[in-house]
């Protein structure tokens, strides 16, 4: 963290000396942005027409219209809102003493997107002024959430990060059933809150300028005041600030100009990541150069990335450009995760009031949780909404429903265990209470590989799937293990860097799902957690991957047991650390990605059946590991039944449905470890 500046004078000549770097930088980026721009609108218009197109468009020339009401509206806008994000990212890392603040990564964007998903759909007359004010409604929203959950750990760099992609991921889970179920109605809405910088005319200009002209007025003269930031709470109240008060009032400024450019344009992430950091990098170390010069890497950079996104070839113009930045921005993300400081408060851990149960009640308790999950499996298959409302199907009817909802109850068993079997296993593993397949990015990986296997065969089989979707979680395992060898991980810095991979394939679906490809909308469905396909046969081919898996578990006890002393005094007991971590590495792929082939890439079941097994007092590893299966196979069979039944005739994914209940778990989990 750098000092205080100690006069204005050595301030102006540090800005000075660093001057060239950044500015050959700016200037480079701008030069091929221009290039790129000059380039397409040549082939658009012909230099001759340029100046006309500019400032008074020929009507009856239609070439001349497109230039003036579309890209010269959209580069304007480009360079506005890459403007606007760089000057939020600088002063939210400033205010939040945090490398990763920017409005994509504390959830701001994804609260005002969720917003304007909801006005769009059940309350359009909201939007009769534009979009501005129901994405500054979710905006805020989701910022109390965020620095909520954050509070408690006095606002630390990770809990702040983490608490604003948990966030991220529950509005984005809300907004996957609402484009569920109005996918051809909102295919456009998706694809513009993806970050699409298309425009039809200049109002958003018009809207976006101002903003940022009143927002920039506003902080330029508490400018000096922000650098009390670089000292901590305490040292900068004796130095005469009122950091509270400061901090309250730049948040809300920075709030209102993230939601107007989510309103304008959509999501575009990670430009308030990248320009700060990289105005850093390159000599900005006081926060007065950076707020100059992290407005004008973002434009350029937002600008040169959309020219690249516009460059792509005829039939592909529709992806959105915010997609091009996220896959610029995860991979500094990853980056950045050994930069940050651990928190000082650490993980919920078994306090001395929490014992372990005895065997004989561990056994029975166990019993307890399978009659529930009998019963439960026996509601699920008789009792239900028909045409005639609720019924308790028996005889002839019960034949008939019997063949289909049996494969998905089944299925959704299957699912459950295995999820909350690799949770387990995630979290003894990494000694992360708050580890899941959903969370690290394990299912994420599966989906993918899945993904990628019906993008290259035509025909792709269940053992293929499960195969790919192995190979793409062990993928994730491998790098996030690759990321902790090169630099530690704490606990939450793993979360964190799972959460980014997670970001990253979401982004590459989201290209696949914006350029309109047809194979990607009978994928939707699976992505979201649906068990309505699964056939007879897929059911038994999940029960029978279900059974080898988990009898592989009671030869894994006694290899988590050792680890969790550690490597060194697992090593000295006789344990081959490296065989044993390679083992339950393969193990914990091939079963987040055979329950990611059933419910889809998200269902915290993972979370949330291990945490609920540890309450329930079995603390051991076998004891463990039998009860968050059992929990988790009852689990989602009860999300699959609800989501049978709650909006009857229409369906709510099993996955979607886990995933609602789940992300608010997480959240209470986050704030419980803070207090």
């Amino acid at each position: 963290m750098a000092d205080l500046p100690v006069s204005q004078g050595r301030v102006s000549s540090g800005l000075l000396r660093r001057t060239p770097a950044i500015a050959g930088v700016v200037g480079v980026l701008t030069m091929i942005a221009l290039l790129l721009t000059a380039d397409a609108l040549h082939h658009q218009l012909g230099t001759s027409s340029w100046l006309q197109a500019l400032w008074s468009p020929d009507t009856t020339d239609m070439r001349q219209m497109i230039v003036h009401f579309s890209q010269l509206p959209r580069i304007t806008v480009a360079l506005l809102c890459g403007a606007a994000l760089g000057l939020v990212g600088c002063v939210l890392q400033q205010v939040l003493r945090n490398p990763l603040a920017e409005p994509t990564t504390l959830g701001i964007s994804a609260g005002a997107q969720l917003a304007i998903t909801i006005a769009t759909l059940y309350a359009p007359s909201l939007l009769i002024y534009g979009p501005v004010w129901p994405a500054l409604v979710g905006a805020l929203i989701a910022a109390g959430l965020v620095f909520g959950l954050a509070a408690g750990r006095g606002f630390s760099p990770l809990a702040l990060i983490l608490a604003g992609l948990v966030v991220s991921l529950c509005c984005d889970a809300f907004a996957s059933v609402m484009i569920l179920f109005n996918h051809s109605f909102l295919r456009g809405l998706f694809m513009w809150s993806s970050g699409n910088l298309g425009q039809n005319d200049w109002s958003a200009v018009y809207l976006l300028l101002p903003s940022l002209l009143i927002v920039g007025a506003l902080i330029a003269p508490l400018s000096r005041a922000l650098t009390l930031f670089e000292l901590n709470d305490h040292n900068a109240q004796s130095v005469g600030g009122s950091p509270s008060t400061l901090r309250v009032l730049t948040l809300l400024l920075c709030v209102i100009l993230a939601a107007i450019t989510v309103a304008s344009v959509g999501v575009i992430g990670f430009i308030g990541l990248a320009a700060p950091n990289l105005a850093r990098l390159l000599g900005a170390r006081r926060f007065q150069s950076r707020l100059i010069w992290a407005p004008l890497l973002g434009a350029a950079l937002l600008w040169l990335a959309d020219a690249l996104v516009v460059r792509i070839p005829a039939g592909y113009h529709e992806v959105p450009t915010g997609t091009a930045t996220a896959l610029l921005g995860v991979p500094l993300l990853l980056w950045l995760l050994p930069k940050l400081r651990p928190s000082n408060v650490a993980q919920p851990q078994a306090t001395g009031k929490q014992r372990s149960l005895a065997g004989r009640q561990a056994n029975w308790l166990i019993v307890g949780c399978l009659t529930l999950l009998a019963a439960a499996l026996v509601g699920a298959l008789l009792f239900g909404q028909g045409p005639d409302g609720w019924h308790l199907s028996t005889g002839e009817q019960l034949q008939r429903l019997l063949p289909l909802r049996g494969p998905r109850v089944l299925a959704a068993l299957a699912a459950g265990a295995m999820l909350a079997a690799a949770g387990c296993l995630i979290q003894r593993l990494t000694h992360n209470a708050m580890a899941s397949p959903e969370i690290i990015g394990v299912s994420s990986g599966a989906a993918f590989g899945v993904i990628v296997l019906a993008f290259l065969a035509t025909d792709p089989t269940r053992s293929g799937q499960l195969l790919s979707g192995s190979l793409g979680a062990m993928a994730v395992m491998l790098g996030l293990f690759a990321l902790e060898r090169r630099s530690p991980l704490a606990a939450e810095r793993l979360i964190l860097a799972g959460i980014a991979l997670s970001t990253l394939f979401g982004v590459l679906v989201a290209v696949l799902m914006a350029v309109g490809d047809p194979r990607m909308s009978g994928l939707l469905t699976w992505l979201a957690g649906s068990t309505y396909q699964v056939s007879p046969s897929e059911a038994g081919f999940a029960l029978l991957v279900m059974a080898l898996l988990l009898a592989c578990l009671p030869f894994s006890t006694r290899w988590l047991a050792l680890l969790h002393l550690g490597a060194p005094q697992a090593q000295a007991l006789g344990l081959e650390v490296k065989r044993a971590r390679g083992s339950l590495l393969i193990l914990i792929a091939l079963l987040s990605g055979a329950a990611t082939l059933i419910v889809g890439p998200l269902s915290f079941v993972g979370l949330m059946a291990p945490h609920m097994a540890r309450l329930l007092g079995f603390r051991r590893p076998g004891g463990q590991l039998a009860a968050a299966v059992v929990i988790g196979a009852l689990l989602m069979v009860l999300a699959d039944w609800l989501g049978r039944n709650l909006i009857y005739p229409f369906q709510i994914p099993a996955g979607l449905v886990a995933t609602a209940i789940g992300c608010p778990y997480f959240m209470w989990l986050l704030r419980r470890s803070t207090t």
